[in-house]
């Protein structure tokens, strides 16, 4: 046969038949009007039937069947990542959500035999299962574990995403009807009771803890996509926030009768009922999901069809039932009609009588009137009085020792004590009269007894054994990545947005739940721990967690509620605990973010702040400082060998938490004195007199620390450390045994307290400057507290160097220039120092002519000098020309320190030198030698460089500028003098300035404050050396040239 005639045949042949059709069994869609399932649906609710087969061993499920399980969720997880009208088509399911809780159901009692032990064994503390047997179930069921929490993993992704739809209510509602939300949190629950045990993986070989490690992780991650889910479930609906939130603020162990509760204490039991019945007065679902939930049982669970029926137990179960088989109390969510809150107290039935109140609850309500803030109306907590501020430091002082053997008493002590004080109506400790005739007000509302006797013990969180709450223990487990879901589902409970509507009672539920929230202890653990998270974290305020967080401070502020959970954070053994300094740290952030965009005066929002600022500053001077200065006070008794270090009460980890905050409230302050409208409250508080004392307490307490280590202490200790090399000795010489290792850190009664000044010279000058748009003189009212507390001299001493507050001496500079401007009384003071201080003896001035020392501040001690003779001298260098700086302030003068150039000569040549004054030039000769001295770069690298004045060079000196100098002519004159007494210049200069030097010879007062004014003289005497043409400027030296001191003679 040709092709041609194959061709032929194959175009006249008949056409083969078609394939026949593929035989699939028919969906139950038209006899019962069901509708019909999508591929995806019928793929997935396959694949969960066979899960749930697996984890039920009914029936058994084999590997092949496994790998099509593994391949049909994860192809389900993929598409609803990806693609939308799957995502919606699977939401809208009621199958679906019905199989999600049926597989997790199934597998809950499953993962927690094989990684904890039996059921029977959880709420049996005598049968509970040990970290090292639970260690050992996890090896065992290895690899079932790790094949069944992935699967888990992945469904919970799915139902994550499965409320991510244009209309989340319905899912939400399904999810709802189906108790998904119940597996959801039994979910939680053994998450964290399996990644919260104390595993001791040291005991483990590589390979078991590898596992342990795995499986652990595994379980952190369903955790933390069971928090997702959660916020996803909870978001813009007000029904599944307020069920979740009593899910886990109400502790079913730690409910007890209501009976054992006092009359007018808070009764959770009660609260917990009226929520219920809030619960099912709005338990009416959106319309979609009622339509999808009653042809769901129309058509699927009333033929028998798998999954089967709903669960008929919930109160929302009258949403899909036929009318009239349960009874329905909800209230209809079309009525918008509002209503009146009534109380009915002689009300027999519970329901009823909230149903006519109309709120949540009743229960958090009357709490919240007791326990918000006192000034929230009306001031009625006045400001403690300084009289009673010193009163209460005083008792600190004296009692300070008691103070901590009371925080570290026994259980026993405690509930003597509180039955002691509730029978005699003892005042707290450290209260006199003075307490009671000052502070009556502020010890009655803002008591620490504010918070009940249940919150003396110590911080939980710090202690052993589980916390109460089902989300407590989650902070610590997760990382910072990992948690930010959790203060996502805090800040959506209870941050209070604008535009949010009032439900018919005129209730804002947003500030009701977070009334919840402080109400129940554990909400208060679960703000604890979120707050502790930041600490332990070091968290930045950049970071979205220290963000979050700021939200949710700012609500529990909305509803006045920071004083209350200041109190619920103390812990009685510190003067403040690091949840407190994070709460600080939070509402500086909080007050700075007002600065940007502040409120106006009269404006509600600014007299909130300014109503928590009257309280924050209520615990800073009645709490923080006496309890501060008392420990300070306590140290300079020490230092001055008046008590023993043994006797000191704290380690140095309480000094650091009590110093961190310290730091923050001083923060806040610098943050509300940035602003004219809220540092005049500051200035009405006379916040001044804390920061005087503060500035005592660390002058007499804490030694100042030099720029450099001592070169001889370093120079014995490395000669003691150095030993003869020996080529017999080995590294392991007995012979020659290694010195001790230093100790790590200095005791607790030498803490530094490093950086407090600065701060408080910070405030102290915002204090003390102008208003806004003037340039003097300074702050009348800040200069006369300052001066009435006698807050001049400890100022003065900040002039002096110290490496624990490396800013003080130009901080303080603008104290003292912004103090003298306008001051009369601190100029007076000034010179009746100068005037009062005694010349030197002869016999003193020999002495000082025979030490050829050189004081360089910041130095530990002096430096040698060597003095050029007259053939030896060169000439000097021009002078600065201080008359023309002095010449304003000799018409406002006395004679005594008036200069030689009148205002008509300002430019004029510096007054003749007193008679038989010879100029002397000492040069420095610094190197590191046999004995130890201080190398000349080492000298050059640690020396501080001139201050630079603002405006030294102009010609134009205002009045604040004037009355600074004012202090350095005053210094000049007595340098002066005491070059004439001399009679001959010598290459010395006397390091007699308060503070952590070592003076060969005492000296009395005057002449210790005077040093400090010189101080400031000599930096004055830089900064004009360093201005001068051609000269003195910083970076001229080389290797080569000499370091040249002269001792000039100011005027």
């Amino acid at each position: 046969m040709t092709g041609a005639e194959a061709a032929n045949i194959a175009a006249n042949s008949p056409p083969p038949p078609p394939p026949p059709p593929l035989e699939l069994e028919p969906l139950p869609r038209n006899s019962n009007g069901r509708r019909p399932l999508s591929i995806e649906e019928v793929c997935f609710t396959s694949a969960m039937t066979c899960f749930e087969g697996l984890l039920k061993l009914d029936p058994a499920i084999g590997t092949r069947t496994m790998f099509y399980v593994t391949k049909f969720i994860s192809r389900t997880l993929e598409k609803t990542h990806a693609l939308k009208d799957v995502r919606e088509n699977l939401s809208k399911s009621v199958e679906v959500w019905i199989w999600l809780t049926r597989d997790f159901a199934a597998a809950i009692p499953s993962l927690t035999t094989r990684s904890i032990g039996p059921l029977a064994s959880l709420n049996d503390p005598d049968k509970g299962v040990t970290a090292q047997e639970s260690t050992t179930l996890i090896t065992k069921n290895y690899q079932s574990l790790r094949d069944d929490l992935q699967l888990l993993i992945k469904l919970m992704h799915i139902a994550r995403n499965l409320l991510v739809v244009p209309e989340p209510e319905i899912p939400q509602d399904l999810c709802a009807a189906a108790q998904f939300d119940q597996m959801l949190y039994q979910t939680i629950i053994l998450c964290v009771n399996v990644t919260s045990k104390a595993y001791d993986g040291d005991i483990l070989e590589e390979g078991a803890r590898l596992k342990l490690s795995e499986i652990t992780e595994l379980y952190k991650k369903l955790l933390v996509t069971c928090l997702q889910q959660a916020h996803n479930w909870i978001a813009k609906n007000d029904r599944n926030k307020m069920s979740f939130w009593s899910t886990v603020l109400f502790d079913e162990d730690a409910m007890e009768d209501s009976s054992l509760y006092g009359e007018g204490e808070f009764r959770p039991d009660v609260a917990k009922t009226e929520v219920q019945n809030w619960y099912e007065r709005n338990s009416e679902f959106c319309p979609k999901a009622r339509q999808l939930l009653v042809e769901y049982e129309e058509t699927v669970a009333r033929h028998g069809i798998p999954p089967g029926h709903l669960p008929c137990i919930s109160p929302l179960a009258w949403n899909w039932l036929p009318e009239g088989s349960v009874r329905a109390r909800a209230d209809k969510a079309s009525d918008n009609t509002k209503i009146t809150p009534q109380w009915v107290e002689d009300e027999p039935d519970k329901f009823t009588q909230d149903q006519r109140y109309g709120r949540v609850s009743r229960e958090v309500d009357v709490w919240w009137l007791k326990i918000r803030d006192p000034n929230y109306e009306s001031w009625v907590v006045p400001m403690p009085t300084v009289e009673f501020a010193q009163q209460r430091t005083e008792n600190c002082k004296a009692n300070l020792v008691n103070r901590y053997a009371h925080a570290y008493r026994t259980e026993e002590h405690e509930v003597e004590d509180s039955v002691h004080s509730a029978e005699g109506n003892a005042p707290p400790e450290g209260s006199g009269e003075q307490d009671a005739k000052e502070g009556g007000h502020y010890a009655h509302d803002y008591n620490d007894d504010m918070i009940e006797e249940e919150d003396i013990d110590d911080d939980e969180s710090y202690g052993e054994g589980p916390m109460s709450g089902l989300l407590t223990e989650v902070p610590n487990i997760l990382d910072p990545k990992q948690i930010e879901a959790l203060h996502m589902i805090v800040k959506s409970c209870i941050l209070d947005n604008a535009g949010l509507a009032l439900s018919n009672a005129g209730e804002n539920l947003q500030k009701t739940r977070c009334r919840m929230f402080l109400a129940l202890e554990c909400g208060r653990s679960l703000l604890r721990e979120i707050l502790v998270f930041i600490a332990v974290w070091e968290k930045s305020e950049q970071s979205l967690i220290f963000q979050l967080t700021t939200q949710i401070v700012e609500a529990i502020h909305h509803s006045a509620l920071i004083p209350y959970a200041w109190q619920s954070l103390r812990i009685p053994k510190d003067i403040i605990s690091p949840a407190q300094t994070v709460l600080l740290r939070l509402v500086n952030n909080m007050f700075r973010a007002r600065n940007a965009d502040p409120p106006k005066a009269e404006s509600k929002e600014h007299l909130r702040d300014v109503k928590l600022l009257h309280f924050l500053f209520i615990q800073f001077r009645s709490r923080i400082v006496p309890e501060c200065a008392a420990l300070m006070h306590l140290q300079a008794q020490i230092r001055n060998e008046l008590c023993d270090p043994s006797d000191f009460p704290v380690d140095s980890w309480d000094m650091e938490r009590a110093k961190d905050g310290l730091t923050q409230f001083l923060e806040l302050l610098s943050t509300v004195n940035e602003l004219q409208e809220t540092r005049h409250y500051l200035i009405e508080w006379e916040a001044a007199y804390e920061l005087i004392v503060l500035l005592k307490g660390l002058e007499a307490g804490v030694e100042k620390a030099t720029m450099v280590q001592p070169v001889p202490a370093r120079s014995a200790q490395r000669q003691q450390n150095d030993t003869p090399d020996h080529d017999d000795h080995g590294y392991d010489s007995e012979d020659h045994p290694l010195a001790p290792p230093p100790p790590l850190q200095e005791p607790a009664h030498k803490f530094p307290w490093a950086g407090i000044k600065g701060q408080i010279l910070h405030i102290l000058a915002g204090l003390l400057q102008p208003p806004n748009g003037r340039n003097g003189p300074g702050n009348p009212e800040v200069q006369d507290q300052i001066l009435r507390h006698n807050g001049l001299v400890p100022l003065l001493n900040c002039c002096v160097y110290d490496d624990h507050n490396r800013f003080a001496r130009e901080r303080v500079q603008i104290c003292l220039k912004w103090l003298m401007d306008g001051s009369n009384a601190a100029n007076k003071f000034l010179r009746d120092l100068v005037a009062m201080n005694p010349q030197p003896s002869p016999q003193q001035l020999a002495q000082q002519a025979a030490q050829q020392g050189l004081r360089v501040d910041g130095l530990p001690s002096d430096v040698r000098v060597r003095t050029r003779g007259a053939q030896d001298e060169a000439a000097p260098p021009p002078r600065p020309n201080l008359s023309a700086v002095h010449a304003p302030l000799s018409r406002s003068l006395p004679p005594l320190v008036a200069t030689n150039a009148g205002p008509g000569n300002p430019g004029g040549p510096p007054p003749p030198p007193p008679p038989g004054h010879v100029p002397v030039t000492a040069v420095l000769e610094v190197e590191v030698d046999e004995n130890g001295e201080i190398d000349r770069d080492t000298l050059k690298e640690h020396i501080l460089p001139p201050i630079r004045g603002g405006g030294g060079q102009q010609g134009e000196r205002n009045r604040s500028e004037e009355l600074l100098r004012n202090i350095m002519t005053l210094a000049d004159e007595q340098a002066a003098a005491a070059a004439v007494a001399a009679g001959a210049g010598v290459g010395v200069v006397e390091g007699g300035v308060m503070g952590g030097n070592n003076n060969t010879h005492p000296r009395n007062r005057s002449e210790e404050l005077l040093r400090d004014i010189i101080t400031l003289a000599d930096e004055a005497a830089r900064l004009a050396m360093n201005s001068r043409p051609g000269g003195g400027g910083e970076g001229d030296e080389t290797e080569e040239e000499e370091v040249v001191v002269e001792e000039e003679e100011f005027m």
